[in-house]
């Protein structure tokens, strides 16, 4: 009878793989050093190869190992998703859940939506992480995160989706700009702004140019934000203009009274808030109902602004 690697071992092996280090990997595994070193030699052991190249000054996987480390990763998803899987038998929405979103969403859904979900699921315990939509997508491939709460148009790979809500895509100006006096601002205006972005990497990026259509977008931007909050604050400076998610008007603007908001002519364009997660996840059923907590959240914040 094949005597298996526990599910401990193979959790010691893909830290060390990740981080390189024996030290950080036991601190992720909240175990000591000597804890996870003898874990790793046990389970080099079992398998009869050698996992690692070991050098005072690194830990390298070998070739060998890193296909294993790959397998493990998944075995250990599989793992989680089996006692998920249980636990929503027994009660949906219950126990641990860990959500991702991105930056361009977090800062202004999550205040309405924490204590609405605590309201409707009071067993359930949300663990947020906010991070650009690619870090989101691998941690969500690695089973490091359960479901995310992201953006389309943007390439999202292989994950089941449930579209959660439109957000319009509008024109940020100072009230001082000429601009500011139309009802709406149109594509060919905006080719003679200059046309203020936040930076590369962030999905909202790659929305703004696709709502505007500039025909040459590197010559019109001169400024790149990490954040919508720069973005706001050059924008009343009269630095130039921006793209801004509809959802982050309210919060954003609430500081900066000098700065107006226009909608794009004639289309409106938008972006579509989606809800995602691994195809292979047994909790689908589960992340449908979340979605439809969280449509209902955002609807109500629409209407109580309205």
């Amino acid at each position: 009878m094949t005597i298996l690697p526990s599910l401990q071992q193979l959790r010691f092996l893909c830290a060390l793989a990740e981080r390189c280090h024996f030290g950080r990997a036991a601190e992720s595994c909240a175990v000591t050093q000597s804890t996870l070193s003898g874990g790793i030699k046990e389970l080099e052991a079992r398998l009869g190869i050698a996992l690692f190249e070991r050098s005072h000054r690194q830990v390298m996987l070998t070739p060998l190992g890193k296909e294993i480390a790959m397998r493990a990763q998944r075995l250990l998803v599989n793992a989680e998703e089996l006692v998920g899987l249980a636990r929503s038998a027994q009660e949906p929405l219950s126990g641990p859940l860990r959500f991702g979103v991105i930056p361009t969403v977090g800062p202004y859904v999550l205040p309405s939506l924490l204590p609405h979900l605590g309201t409707a699921l009071p067993k359930l315990r949300l663990y947020v992480r906010e991070a650009q939509t690619t870090v989101l997508l691998d941690k969500l491939a690695q089973g490091e995160l359960d479901v995310l709460l992201v953006a389309i148009p943007y390439e999202l790979g292989d994950v089941e989706t449930m579209e959660i809500t439109r957000d319009p895509i509008v024109v940020a100006m100072s009230r001082n700009h000429p601009l500011s006096r139309h009802s709406a601002v149109s594509r060919d205006d905006l080719c003679r702004e200059r046309l203020l972005l936040i930076e590369d990497g962030h999905c909202l990026r790659s929305h703004s140019l696709q709502a505007c259509r500039v025909p040459d977008p590197i010559r019109n931007e001169i400024f790149q934000a990490t954040s919508l909050r720069t973005l706001v604050q050059m924008v009343a400076a009269e630095l130039g203009i921006t793209l801004m998610p509809q959802i982050s008007i309210d919060s954003e603007l609430a500081s900066n009274p000098d700065v107006v908001v226009r909608p794009l002519s004639p289309d409106k364009p938008f972006r579509t808030l989606m809800l995602a997660w691994r195809s292979t996840s047994a909790r689908g059923a589960e992340f449908g109902m979340l979605g439809t907590l969280i449509r209902e959240c955002l609807a109500g914040t629409r209407r109580a602004v309205a």
